[in-house]
């Protein structure tokens, strides 16, 4: 596995993303969970740009992952260099310290700290839930991720190829848990001891704030239970998605969501 995601062509990478996101597109499609008025076409266009402007991003700070992996693997600086482990090991401890820290901690600061969730909040404001939401996010809140990455590989100690191995991984699973599907109860309430499962991911994006505040986790749904953000909701068929005061038809255009951020909601 070392081998293969240390020399995985970039292609690769993006070959098998974009197949698991078609898949579950077409999948929601046909067996979809919600009916959405909404065009899928041009609301998969809308959320798709967003996939640009963060591949822009990503690529752009890249350097900064790569310079980290290799400072933390050259010097085993790190709190996961303290003890030898093997591989495994380290890979296993590397996947949950970045989930924790990448995505969980970085997630949950943006909707606790008011400036950064004005950011944030172009991924909450999406009324038709689906694959490509997962997609959905402002170019600044690509940069919070990024230095959110940097500071996971840094302070423990990981190198690039368990990188790779991450993010191949959160964005499978966040397309997966914003995928518009439905899964047999026994199977959403199953998987959802272990990773986050589609039903468990819908409340965090249902209108009503206490709900919206809780099941911050992507991969692995342990951090919402240990840190007590976990929120479950029997029936989730009644959860109303966005953000009340954004629900103009404007705020599902490309423009309106890059200025979202600076914007005053219209009924306000």
């Amino acid at each position: 596995m070392e081998s293969f995601f240390n020399n995985i062509p970039s292609y690769y990478r993006t070959a098998i993303l974009v197949g698991g996101l078609i898949l579950l597109w077409v999948f929601e499609g046909a067996f979809p969970r919600f009916y959405f008025k909404s065009n899928r076409y041009h609301h998969a266009g809308t959320n798709l740009f967003f996939t640009l402007t963060t591949a822009i991003v990503n690529f752009t700070l890249a350097f900064l992952i790569v310079k980290a992996c290799s400072f933390t693997t050259n010097k085993h600086f790190g709190l996961l260099y303290l003890v030898p482990l093997p591989d495994w090991l380290h890979a296993i401890l590397a996947l949950l310290m970045m989930d924790l820290i990448g995505a969980y901690l970085v997630h949950l600061i943006q909707h606790k700290i008011a400036w950064m969730w004005h950011f944030h909040k172009i991924h909450h404001i999406d009324t038709a839930v689906d694959a490509t939401t997962a997609l959905r996010h402002h170019p600044i809140e690509s940069i919070f991720r990024v230095i959110a990455l940097f500071v996971a590989v840094i302070t423990m100690g990981i190198p690039i190829w368990m990188v790779f191995l991450y993010q191949t991984i959160s964005v499978f699973m966040s397309q997966f848990n914003h995928a518009n599907i439905h899964l047999p109860k026994w199977l959403d309430n199953a998987l959802s001891w272990i990773i986050v499962s589609p039903d468990m991911h819908k409340v965090h994006h249902s209108h009503f704030q206490p709900e919206t505040d809780t099941n911050y986790s992507n991969i692995f749904s342990i951090w919402d239970r240990l840190f007590g953000t976990f929120k479950k909701v029997h029936d989730t068929t009644s959860l109303k998605y966005g953000l009340d005061e954004y629900q103009d038809e404007k705020y599902q255009e490309i423009g309106a969501l890059l200025k979202a951020p600076f914007d005053k909601p219209l009924n306000q």
